[in-house]
């Protein structure tokens, strides 16, 4: 999920007066371990709800995950309002699989082969077996939203996965759009992304409070901070490194993907470097990458990005600013994600 952290990540900080030397990864997550190892465990237990012959596939996708961001902001907002328990695991684990299942079209679609350090499930298996696992991890996920007591948890979740594919179906329509606005890039962003992040935020809060205004700020919190993170991921795919990642970069400027850099070099460009720019996005050629990785850092557009993405890390944190909860453990998250972003390079991996 996340890149691991930078050797000498001091030297690269954009804004070290707000970033600084905070806490780690490790010492943010250690208060909810135990909460992230029964996530662990319970996902794994996932795999003997698959029919028999399928189950390889679901071996292979559900364990050996990632950091489990979003099962910690399901902790870490529990936590917040006073505690965790089973059903909070519970949560955390559909969330995870509807995560999972739109890791695993999202591959497809990108024609992806790494995912967090292995092959994807569509380089291994194929696109065919691929989006027919993805389906059933995203209907496996509405199986256990079902037996919470009330259908509320259900139709949250139901809602949430309608919202996170009609994202994903409005990014690959405006593939190769050069006249794609902020404004719905924006509006992508928070249905494909940050949807997920403000569930886990959401339902934990709806689990554990009866009080509707703490509920709010932690949704909000959850979407700011969801947005800032795809904005992030974004810049990854075009300013980071696969080794670092774990994962294939690149393949949204391969896919006509048109993202916040590409939006502000637009917007910066001179005429010709403008009509350049376009050309580059629309026909994708073998020089293509190098040629739009230049534009790029001509025009500043990772510095740039990377502005906009400290504004909605400032949202998240003033969302719950004030509240009479525990929340340095959240605030410290997007204190750990700016450092992730500020370790980005200048220079895109693609035109190396």
């Amino acid at each position: 999920m996340f890149a691991a952290d930078s050797k000498d990540l001091s030297t690269c900080l954009h804004d070290a007066s707000r970033v600084g030397a905070g806490p780690s990864w490790k010492q943010i997550i250690d208060p909810v371990e135990p909460f992230l190892d029964a996530v662990t465990q319970r996902l794994c237990g996932q795999i003997d709800s698959f029919d028999p012959e399928i189950r390889p596939y679901a071996e292979y996708a559900l364990k050996g995950q990632g950091k489990h961001l979003r099962p910690a902001l399901v902790a870490l907002t529990g936590q917040a309002l006073g505690q965790t328990g089973d059903a909070h695991i519970t949560v955390s684990v559909i969330i995870e699989m509807v995560h999972l299942a739109t890791l695993v079209h999202d591959d497809i679609m990108d024609e992806a082969e790494i995912r967090r350090g292995k092959l994807t499930v569509a380089a291994n298996w194929g696109n065919d077996i691929a989006v027919l696992f993805g389906d059933c991890l995203f209907a496996q996920a509405l199986v256990l939203a079902a037996s919470f007591p009330t259908p509320d948890v259900c139709r949250a979740v139901a809602q949430a996965t309608n919202t996170v594919c009609t994202g994903e179906i409005l990014q690959t329509r405006y593939r190769g759009d050069f006249n794609l606005t902020n404004e719905r890039y924006f509006k992508m962003l928070e249905m494909k992304t940050a949807e997920l992040f403000a569930l886990s935020c959401s339902l934990s809060a709806y689990i554990t409070s009866k009080n509707q205004d703490h509920r709010n700020a932690l949704r909000k919190f959850g979407m700011a901070f969801g947005t800032a993170y795809q904005i992030y991921d974004d810049c990854l795919d075009v300013f980071g490194s696969e080794s670092v990642a774990g994962k294939s970069l690149g393949t949204d400027l391969a896919k006509g993907k048109v993202t916040l850099p590409v939006l502000l070099t637009r917007e910066r460009a001179s005429v010709a470097d403008k009509q350049r720019l376009e050309t580059l996005v629309r026909n994708r050629t073998p020089s293509g990458p190098k040629e739009l990785g230049e534009l790029l850092e001509k025009y500043e557009a990772l510095n740039g990005s990377l502005e906009v993405f400290r504004r909605y890390l400032d949202d998240a944190r003033a969302a719950i600013q004030g509240l009479p909860l525990k929340t340095v453990d959240l605030v410290s998250l997007t204190d750990y994600l700016a450092r992730q972003a500020s370790s980005l390079g200048t220079v895109s991996h693609s035109a190396s």
